[in-house]
């Protein structure tokens, strides 16, 4: 049983505290050819400028810039490698410092939590975020197989060269272990890429049912075709800046709580942990857990949980101050790349206890409306459409689920999403049936940017800060 010593389990503290003013997007496509990617970027940074409601112009704000976190999970999509230098200097922020951030799906959490820091340490006071990709340059299987070169090739290629053959034995174990019905999961899928439909950035929203879910072609057993997410072509960004700039900057700041956590290799053999705790948890509420594990040979996190998931919760929880998840957040953005990586994160995250996780979907409570109370949803996922039915352009997903949390927060939803001027802008027409999907006087959301079969995550909470 391995066991963390209590430095390994320090809460961070940062020097000063990190404020989110402002978020930019693309819509998102399987292929934009009348867009370079340079292009692409510039339209995210654009809107983050422009169309936030920022107390000072442009080029006022631009001004501020002092450091840049750029993301991009794979160079060879578009054959070039350090491409955050070519973007950089399309972007006219020569000769400004900037890093480029690559931690496979989590690449864009990541370059929001590198951004975070910079601000946080002083050395920035003002810091883009920005994240990529352009996966239409190459053939769909290249570009499965470029992925999935992420993934360790002693222990996880094995399983096969394309992701959704690393999550079905996943999805197996868990349902056997838990003794989940594939139904939830295909309710997963019908909720996320029904809320897409709402979203003009959105590359595959759908009105499905379940029953469509589960009649799909397989991809891998038991995962069908809409419980997987797309490869797509976009971009994302976010400002962040110190507490002083912000309050110049918006009177709506958000403030920003990040943390990771990684848990690479022995997919299939994962070594046995005590659970991190949550604030709301006990070791008592647990012991049947291991109970239930030993009698399935089994042990924690084992196939059934994401571990970095859990660390990072640990952490960002205790930053921000949060002692019950399912009270204290009004929304989540999950990375529900498949449908049992959405099912299994909501125990990682404590939404419910781990082995209750199929709760949080049949309850209703993930839902904008409950469709069993007709009120709102308790704690609702993936209102963005998430990464099944909006997008996976995975060096910016972990950055617009940030930009969807903050619009949120700030009551912007209907301004980014409703207004039918922003559909034409990426050549669609607002649905007829459009509906809003605002929370109502949110406080507190939170955003999950993972990767592989969970090598790397960052969990972020934000925080509304008038």
């Amino acid at each position: 049983m391995i066991k963390f010593a209590p430095g390994n389990l320090r809460v961070p503290a940062w020097t000063r505290p990190v404020y989110m003013v402002a978020a930019g997007t693309t819509d998102f496509r399987k292929r934009y050819p009348a867009k370079k990617l340079e292009e692409l970027c510039m339209m995210a940074f654009r809107m983050l400028l422009e169309e936030n409601g920022l107390k000072q112009d442009p080029l006022a704000v631009k001004g501020h810039i002092n450091f840049c976190s750029y993301g991009e999970f794979a160079d060879h999509f578009q054959d070039q490698l350090l491409c955050e230098a070519k973007v950089h200097d399309y972007l006219g922020l020569d000769l400004l410092p900037n890093v480029g951030v690559k931690t496979g799906g989590a690449t864009g959490g990541s370059a929001m939590l590198v951004g975070a820091q910079s601000v946080a340490s002083g050395y920035s006071d003002c810091t883009l975020v920005l994240g990529w990709e352009r996966m239409d340059e190459v053939q769909t299987w290249t570009g499965n197989y470029y992925i999935a070169t992420a993934a360790c090739k002693d222990f996880e290629t094995r399983l096969g060269r394309i992701y959704a053959s690393y999550y079905a034995p996943m999805a197996r174990r868990f349902q056997e272990m838990y003794g989940v019905d594939e139904r939830v999961r295909a309710a997963i899928a019908v909720k996320n890429r029904g809320y897409a439909c709402h979203s003009p950035f959105s590359q595959q929203p759908g009105r499905h049912t379940i029953e469509e879910v589960l009649n799909g072609n397989i991809v891998s057993d038991p995962l069908r075709f809409l419980e997987c997410c797309a490869m797509s072509v976009g971009s994302s960004a976010a400002l962040l800046c110190s507490e002083e700039l912000a309050y110049k900057l918006t009177d709506h700041p958000v403030r920003l709580y990040i943390c990771g956590g990684s848990h690479t290799l022995r997919t299939g053999d994962r070594r046995p942990m005590e659970i991190p705790l949550l604030p709301h948890e006990t070791e008592e509420g647990y012991r049947w857990l291991y109970k239930e594990m030993e009698k399935h040979d089994g042990r924690w996190p084992g196939f059934e949980s994401f571990g970095a998931t859990r660390f990072a919760a640990y952490m960002v929880y205790r930053m921000a101050g949060v002692k019950v998840p399912i009270e204290d957040l009004d929304l989540v953005e999950t990375h529900d790349a498949f449908t049992i990586s959405d099912l299994q994160t909501y125990g990682d995250v404590g939404l419910t206890l781990y082995g209750r996780e199929q709760d949080y979907v049949t309850s209703g409570e993930c839902y904008h409306v409950n469709p069993h109370t007709g009120k709102p949803g308790r704690c609702p996922s993936n209102l963005s459409g998430g990464l099944l039915g909006t997008m996976h352009a995975v060096g910016a997903t972990g950055i617009f689920q940030c930009g969807e949390v903050f619009w949120q927060l700030q009551g912007k939803y209907d301004t980014f999403h409703g207004d039918p001027s922003l559909w034409a802008r990426y050549g669609k027409q607002k649905p007829a049936d459009w509906s809003s999907l605002q929370v109502a006087n949110p406080r507190r959301g939170l955003a999950i940017s993972h990767a592989g079969v969970g090598s790397h995550v960052t969990c972020a909470v934000l925080e509304k800060a008038w």
